[in-house]
């Protein structure tokens, strides 16, 4: 039995309700990738994960995701010089992105959750296009992004319109350095807070139905395979619901000292 007050016992109630949300609609658990958001852990909390053998994090900020992945990369650096043996971890800026942190993002981060916009799809582009492009920027690959979609149609959430969603994807995939891999989108603010399970199902289907519709014409490609839902509050929905990624910080770290604003994705 896992103990809720501990890091370890939250972690592993995650895991395994995942597993079992992922056994009841059809697929494996292994298919479901947890990305720990560390937006409001400490880092001591962030070093203990790390050593449990995580390697997805998120962040929502930019000036936090460098920050964190240096100190990261300095604590696995030490444990292997002590013979563990240590992954490299995968970040993913899952927050609103500013177009004058893109080269933050970029270089830091193996997934953006939110790209929602052409403008940024471009500025994006731009940078990468250019490091490609520069004395050995040829072991750089495309850089992976997922369209966040604003399905709730909350004012205070970002993201574009779900009519606007395919075609936000179709100009991304002709820009050759970067890579759209997915959706992403939040459940209503009202539902997470609430426990409104029902409102949360339906944000939450519907973005798998424009998932598959846009996977069913072939934009995006054959690598077009993500679909991130799901937080703290709802990811098992989420997860029953299709998605194949989920993004929860709270449920791991414990409750934040200070309340979400309502845009804080987790």
């Amino acid at each position: 039995m896992t103990d809720p007050q501990t890091l370890r016992g939250r972690y592993e109630d995650v895991r395994t309700r995942i597993d079992r949300a992922a056994e009841r609609s059809g697929r494996r658990p292994s298919e479901i990738v947890l990305v720990a958001v560390t937006k409001n852990a400490a880092i001591e909390d962030i070093r203990e994960l790390v050593s449990l053998g995580h390697v997805d994090l998120g962040e929502n900020r930019v000036q936090q995701l460098v920050q964190r992945a240096a100190i990261v990369e300095e604590f696995n650096a030490r444990r292997s010089e002590r013979g563990a043996k240590v992954t490299p971890v995968r970040w993913h800026m899952i927050g609103t992105l500013q177009r004058n942190k893109v080269k933050q993002a970029v270089e830091t981060s193996r997934l953006i959750h939110s790209v929602d916009s052409l403008r940024l799809a471009e500025e994006l582009q731009e940078y990468a296009e250019e490091r490609g492009s520069a004395p050995g920027g040829e072991k750089y690959g495309p850089v992976d992004v997922l369209i966040e979609v604003n399905v709730a149609g909350e004012r205070s959430k970002h993201g574009c319109a779900p009519a606007a969603a395919r075609h936000l994807v179709d100009m991304i995939d002709t820009m050759v350095a970067l890579r759209p891999r997915g959706l992403m989108c939040m459940a209503p603010q009202h539902a997470t807070t609430g426990g409104n399970a029902d409102d949360a199902r339906r944000v939450f289907i519907r973005c798998q139905e424009l998932f598959e519709e846009i996977r069913e014409i072939g934009s995006g490609g054959e690598r077009f395979d993500i679909l991130s839902m799901g937080m703290s509050g709802d990811y098992e929905i989420a997860i029953e619901c299709g998605s194949n990624m989920v993004r929860v910080g709270s449920a791991i770290f414990g409750e934040p000292k200070e309340p979400a604003t309502e845009d804080d994705d987790e």
